[in-house]
């Protein structure tokens, strides 16, 4: 997903959905999804088979609904209800019973130490500098936690600003997003509790070491852009579920606001007001120098609306837009009196235009810097430079070009990694950026903007001999002949022999890009004698918009037929076979693999699907659902409900087939992706598989963890051991 850098317009939300890192048959062929009617038989029976497994009670109802003509069948709504006592009972089973079987796996407990040598390291992230002090985050090997940490100067000493692992007794409140004042004076913090979305906003003086004595609450979507006066700062805000505010309609309820640090944050003006379109994230940010102030709509993931205003006019509150109604993203820098717009607007692969605000009129804007063969990812200004960052082929590229768009430099990088850009104020020249690949843990540079001097800042050491592991980039045809690139991960001498277990991980949405980047738990697998496939797939932004749509919307099919062909070509080019394939995604990419489960489960032994969306036709009603309406569509649209209902895993679950073993991964503070969708998806799996005792329907659900899971490193430590246990055992490791 692209994310605005640019200090003059902060973007209004995290991501709807949001790739997790990687943790991760009997040939029974089901019909294609558009050649069958969908609907189960409340009715049935469970399959007649092998010995089938036990699992805990669930009822079905005969719950059926006709939606544009079409009868759905929804047997497990009454599963949509998580308050309910029933629900409650059910989940408590369903995990009980998940875990046993989880825990008593063979080489478990191995993988849980192992993992522990490896999640368990020191770290330093890069620094943030306000006016000579210095702000950054540092991992401990005996902490849960990071820890974030400030000094005066580069050279003073470390003194503590924020210890998350001091704030509640079994580790459920956390840190979220952090952001120091200009004059390094306050921060603004996000404390979640949970590791869910919703946050609440403080403010820590720094030399103090206290909270100012008041919060900020409903800044789900906030993104805090202080004043260069640093007496307060832009934020979104978002009023409580109550009344008219309902959860799927709260998104559409989000003002932009003002707070001036020591008042009382009910008083604080709303600068920008609600959209009441729950389709849209409202956000906006404040210039570097103070002077202009922005509001950003945006309307999914490929669409935005800009809106400035001068703040040296006083008493003028009038939003000027820059550019509205335009179905491309802008996302936009300013500095020195100029704005810079990095845009797909004519250009696929994004481009960067130059804007006098005196003259906003689009006829009189001018390119600086043309699309490209590569994909410009982001674009910022640092050290009076633009720093650009790249993908080619799914692998980070660097340039710095000056701000009429003349090409400066490139920033060598070693080829397949990824960078995050670099990162830096737009008056200083010093930048810092980071770098990761598939066998090499991050390292951080800084470097000069002005002379291109870089130097090693920190590197992360692991206990992992990753000489003995290669990754190499392969292209394969999708079904209709689209040539799809794929990373392969493994031992160097892994045998092409037909017989490697594989885990083929793909997101495939929301311009998200999978590009190279080191993982402890995906380099365990690999010492397992595992194998790693990542597909580029259509939806995906590794080639620009385009890519983007081709798998967005009445084009989602195509997704699943990359990640199908990918399964196929890994088998026929002799890697593997499908009992010793396996398959994983997380949100999005958890609809990725419930859709190629259900479409082709002769092809998988395996499938780990982590807090997904499932039920197509009613997730908008949950949730964050109705922002990914642009992403997905709707089912309350006719020829959108057809193209929603033809892959919805949910609706294609069939009684009989015999279904890959599911290691379903859900959490029960989600509130971006509502669980109702594992807990109805493994209720029919449970139901319908044909499939042994050996392949079972698990659901393990995660306490005090939201949709990026839990963030206590022991928690992260049983969840890998869990589920590459399971993956052991079900490919015959």
């Amino acid at each position: 997903m692209r994310t605005p850098y640019a200090a003059a317009a902060i973007t209004a939300a995290v991501a709807a959905c949001c790739p997790p890192q990687a943790r991760p048959a009997d040939t029974v062929v089901t019909p294609p999804p558009g050649d069958v009617d969908p609907t189960p038989v409340v009715a049935d029976p469970p399959p007649e088979g092998p010995a089938r497994t036990p699992y805990p009670a669930t009822r079905r109802e005969d719950v059926v609904d006709t939606i544009h003509g079409q009868r759905v069948a929804d047997p497990y709504r009454w599963l949509e209800d998580e308050k309910a006592s029933e629900v409650q009972a059910w989940m408590d089973a369903q995990d009980a019973f998940a875990r046993a079987r989880l825990t008593t796996l063979p080489r478990r407990d191995a993988l849980a130490a192992r993992l522990r040598e490896v999640f368990y390291f020191d770290a330093v992230g890069a620094p943030t500098h306000r006016k000579g002090r210095y702000f950054f985050t540092r991992k401990h090997a005996t902490k849960e936690k990071m820890v974030v940490y400030w000094k005066a100067g580069k050279a003073g000493a470390e003194q503590v600003l924020f210890d998350p692992n001091t704030w509640s007794a079994d580790g459920s409140s956390g840190l979220g997003g952090w952001w120091p004042s200009r004059d390094g004076k306050l921060v603004a913090y996000a404390r979640k509790e949970n590791n869910s979305d919703e946050s609440v906003l403080h403010i820590r003086d720094v030399a103090a070491g206290r909270d100012q004595g008041y919060v900020i609450p409903g800044t789900k979507y906030a993104g805090v852009s202080w004043t260069p006066d640093s007496k307060g700062f832009y934020y979104t805000w978002v009023p409580p579920v109550g009344g008219e505010v309902t959860i799927a309609d709260r998104p559409g309820f989000a003002e932009l606001r003002y707070h001036r640090v020591g008042t009382d944050p009910a008083t604080d003006a709303v600068v920008h007001p609600a959209t009441r379109n729950p389709r849209t994230f409202l956000g906006g940010g404040v210039s570097w120098d103070g002077r202009w102030l922005f509001a950003v709509v945006r309307h999914g993931w490929n669409s935005t609306d800009v809106y400035f205003r001068d703040l040296k006019k006083k008493g003028d509150t009038a939003w000027q837009p820059l550019v509205v109604g335009e179905p491309a993203i802008f996302e936009v820098t300013a500095w020195r009196d100029r704005f810079y717009v990095l845009t797909n607007h004519g250009a696929p692969r994004y481009r960067v235009l130059a804007v006098d605000p005196r003259k906003p009129a689009r006829a009189a804007w001018t390119e600086v810097v043309p699309e490209r063969e590569a994909t410009l990812e982001d674009a910022r200004v640092v050290g009076e430079h633009l720093v650009l960052t790249y993908l080619r082929h799914a692998a980070s590229e660097l340039a710095i070009h000056d701000l009429k768009g003349k090409r400066v430099r490139e920033v060598a990088l070693p080829p397949l990694g990824t960078t995050g850009g670099i990162g830096g104020n737009p008056d200083e020249d010093t930048g810092y950026f980071g770098f990761s690949s598939f066998t090499e843990a991050s390292v951080t540079y800084e470097t000069s903007i002005k002379t291109g001097a870089v130097k090693e800042w920190s590197r992360v050491t692991l206990p992992i001999d990753t000489s003995k592991m290669v990754a190499e980039q392969v292209r394969f045809p999708s079904k209709d002949g689209t040539e799809i690139t794929m990373f392969l991960i493994r031992k160097a001498d892994a045998p092409k022999d037909g017989n490697q277990p594989v885990l083929l991980y793909g997101y495939g949405g929301f311009n998200v890009s999978l590009t190279p980047a080191f993982s402890g738990s995906r380099a365990v697998w690999i010492e397992q004698g595992g194998m790693l496939a990542i597909p580029n797939l259509r939806g995906g932004g590794e080639d620009g918009e385009e890519w983007h749509k081709a798998g967005m919307g009445a084009n989602k099919q195509n997704v699943f037929d990359d990640y199908v062909a990918a399964a196929r070509w890994l088998i026929a080019e002799g890697w593997t076979r499908p009992e010793r394939l396996a398959i994983h995604g997380g949100s999005n990419g958890g609809l990725l693999v419930g859709a190629a489960m259900t479409q082709a489960p002769e092809l998988f032994r395996a499938v780990v699907c982590a807090v997904p969306l499932l039920d197509m036709v009613r997730y908008h009603l949950f949730g964050s659902g109705k922002t990914w309406i642009p992403e997905y569509g709707s089912a309350e649209d006719p020829a959108q409900f057809k193209t929603l209902f033809a892959y919805s895993p949910y609706h294609h679950v069939r009684p009989g087939v015999a279904y890959p073993a599911l290691l379903m991964m859900s959490a029960d503070h989600d509130d971006r992706v509502d669980p109702m969708h594992a807990r109805k998806f493994t209720a029919a799996i449970q139901h319908a598989t044909a499939s042994g005792d050996d392949r079972p329907a698990l659901l393990r659900i995660e306490k005090n963890a939201g949709h990026g899971g839990a963030d206590l490193v022991k928690q992260q430590v049983e969840a890998n051991a869990d589920l590459y246990a399971f993956l052991l055992q079900q490919l015959g490791m």
